[in-house]
């Protein structure tokens, strides 16, 4: 998958729910953990980036694979895989920093 840049704006609380087998009431408190699970992941993400440290990134990047995946942001899952593979490989022809770019605005589209 190629870069993207997923809009997360808008979403449908039933739509998701019924994809992960919830209430949708149980949503915004989902979306809330993951927000703050992203708010504190994607510092230490950009700090690992900027040090070539392809463990660090490929831990840090792959909970934000995890979380995402859970809540069905498949774009998002689709840009950390793709961060984790690379970074599992050490591959430092990858492009790093427009993926956390990506993510990050992906993720501060997310509203509760």
């Amino acid at each position: 998958m190629a870069l993207s840049h997923p809009d997360y704006s808008v979403l449908d609380y039933d739509d998701m729910a019924k994809a992960i087998g919830l209430k949708p009431k149980h949503i915004p408190l989902l979306l809330s953990s993951f927000l703050e699970e992203s708010e504190a992941i994607l510092p230490k993400l950009k700090t690992s980036i900027q040090n070539n440290n392809y463990d660090e990134i490929r831990a840090a990047v792959h909970s934000i694979k995890g979380s995402s995946g859970n809540m069905r942001f498949n774009e998002l899952y689709e840009m950390a895989k793709e961060m984790e593979l690379s970074a599992a490989d050490a591959n430092d022809s990858f492009e790093y920093t427009e993926y956390l770019e990506a993510i990050t605005t992906a993720v501060a589209t997310i509203k509760i």
